[in-house]
């Protein structure tokens, strides 16, 4: 019996990736995440739509930031570089480190001292990147790195390098194959907006090529606290727990208005409680855990299908960018109500502690 070992996005995709025969790939298995159908939470809105999670926590590194590393690091070697570096709110770092790693070169990451979630500082070291904390905000960082990246030898592998996009697009792919058609609707958490301009990307290749009939109305939900497209100019100090979306000047700005426009989506904002109750809503009733800016996708979603917006019968993607674990403090902040007892090592207090909470 022959099979084919998946080997990444790229070499799934290279028909639709400027890549070479030749090219040396550097992957970790990206993509292929689960595209999971709801069954709780529609309802629990009582409402009747069909609402999908594409799960990007399940990627190598965590987050869907590996479809755009993958891309971005294996041009980065074939044009001869040696290095690369980002700025970063955790999750580029993150997968620039691992990327990097695999393919044998040195990665720079800057990183806001003391905004970044444990979980994805914790990656970029033990990845071996060198980590450099500044004492200023993810925008101060991306204008550091591209002011750098003009004086040293090093590539630059934030979302402003195209293939970046190129990488992530590959998701819109995924998307139509499994559902056999593009969504109605697709829900983003937007922070640099490059991932919202790239999906958009993919559906519309994939509707040129005879792939796909439509393309989705594509909606971008940004934390309250770092809201420049509901703000309408740039945010200069952002904060929200979603950490990986506390960016107020996004790099991709002009691009993610277009999509809007294009798509015929919109754009809107979410308070950090109300990310948060949709995190614990999403784990709690459909065993799914994402990180908190990835909330915000389907919270969105969930409050304009509620208010008509989004109208019932319709089939919405929601992109889950990040695994809960990337960020254990906010959550486990969030269970202080959580059954946790301690009880002796016996039989009859673990039977009782079963029942009682069986009955409660």
């Amino acid at each position: 019996m022959s099979s084919k070992r998946y080997t990444g996005l790229i070499d799934k995709y290279r028909d639709y990736l400027p890549v070479h025969d030749d090219t040396r790939l550097i992957s970790l298995g990206e993509g292929q995440t689960p595209l999971i159908r709801l069954n709780n939470v529609p309802r629990i809105i009582g409402k009747d739509v069909d609402i999908y999670v594409k799960y990007e926590g399940l990627n190598p590194t965590g987050s869907f930031k590996d479809r755009g590393m993958t891309m971005a690091v294996t041009k980065a070697v074939e044009e001869g570089s040696k290095a690369i570096i980002c700025a970063s709110t955790g999750n580029t770092s993150a997968a620039a480190a691992a990327y990097a790693a695999r393919a044998g070169i040195t990665a720079f990451v800057l990183i806001p001292e003391g905004k970044i979630a444990m979980g994805k500082l914790a990656q970029a070291m033990m990845y071996g990147a060198v980590t450099l904390q500044i004492r200023g905000n993810f925008d101060e960082g991306m204008q550091l790195v591209k002011e750098v990246a003009e004086e040293a030898p090093v590539t630059i592998v934030n979302s402003i390098n195209p293939f970046r996009l190129q990488g992530q697009k590959t998701a819109a792919f995924e998307i139509v194959e499994e559902l056999g058609a593009a969504p109605d609707y697709h829900c983003l958490p937007v922070g640099n907006a490059g991932n919202i301009t790239a999906h958009w990307m993919g559906y519309s290749e994939y509707l040129k090529a005879g792939l796909a009939n439509t393309r989705p109305k594509m909606i971008g939900y940004q934390a309250a606290g770092s809201a420049p497209f509901m703000r309408g100019h740039m945010v200069d100090k952002p904060e929200t727990i979603a950490t990986a979306i506390r960016i107020g000047h996004p790099q991709s700005w002009d691009k993610a208005w277009n999509v809007q426009k294009e798509s015929g989506g919109w754009f809107d904002e979410l308070t950090d409680d109300e990310i948060l109750q949709t995190q614990r809503l999403l784990a709690q009733h459909e065993g799914v855990f994402c990180e908190p800016a990835s909330a915000a996708s389907l919270g969105g979603a969930i409050r304009d299908v509620k208010n008509g917006k989004i109208p019932e019968g319709s089939k919405i993607v929601c992109t889950l960018t990040g695994n809960g674990l990337k960020d254990p403090d906010t959550a486990i902040g969030q269970c202080k109500n959580a059954v946790m007892l301690t009880i002796d090592a016996k039989l009859g207090a673990v039977k009782d502690s079963i029942l009682k909470n069986m009955a409660g």
